[in-house]
């Protein structure tokens, strides 16, 4: 009998009662607490595990050929992040992932064999093709705000629709992720009336 984690109730919640192969994936999974900073993963590493936060804050970002980074996603509070197409399992990582918070707790769960009881789960092929969709609309939407939203439009919808970003991620990596320096972002956070002179 497995034992229940924060994960596997977090997904039995999600996915409904598994079958017992999937339960047993589950359980394989380890409880990691991580330190801001702290590589979970590094370019040029095999991305072999999904990931859940339990809590804390995760970034995915880029560097550079002079080492400047680019943040591409964050993940706080349970979310879930995992390789999910063939590509991403099969190719070194082009991105590092790391903590933006201290005492960081999330779930690393080994990725099982293609085609084995856990992947071919309904309920699990039906969650990887919304997470699909999700990614390629979100795509879709940050390639639309980088092309016709300005500095200060892409910063209002981003604290309407992702307030916990606004208040939980620092200043200079939501500069990054979008596409502005810290001084445009100061500029236009004083604008908004969100800096005290």
């Amino acid at each position: 009998m497995s034992v229940s984690t924060p994960l596997t109730l977090f997904l039995t919640q999600l996915l409904g009662s598994a079958p017992p192969p999937v339960r047993d994936w589950w359980a394989s999974a380890q409880r990691l607490q991580l330190q801001r900073g702290q590589p979970l993963l590094q370019a040029g590493d095999r991305w072999q595990h999904l990931w859940w936060v339990e809590r804390g804050a995760l970034r995915l970002y880029y560097l550079d050929s002079e080492g400047a980074e680019s943040n591409k996603n964050f993940f706080l509070d349970g979310s879930m992040l995992w390789p999910v197409t063939p590509w991403l399992r099969e190719t070194p990582a082009m991105f590092h992932v790391e903590p933006m918070e201290d005492a960081t707790v999330l779930w690393a769960l080994p990725w099982p064999a293609t085609g084995g009881p856990a992947t071919t789960w309904p309920a699990w092929a039906s969650l990887e093709h919304r997470t699909l969709c999700a990614l390629l609309d979100g795509k879709m939407q940050r390639e639309q705000e980088f092309l016709q939203l300005g500095a200060r439009q892409r910063y209002e919808k981003l604290v309407r629709e992702r307030p916990q970003w606004a208040d939980r991620i620092p200043l200079r990596h939501l500069a990054s992720y979008l596409g502005m320096t810290d001084v445009t972002l100061s500029r236009v956070r004083s604008e908004l009336g969100l800096i005290k002179g």
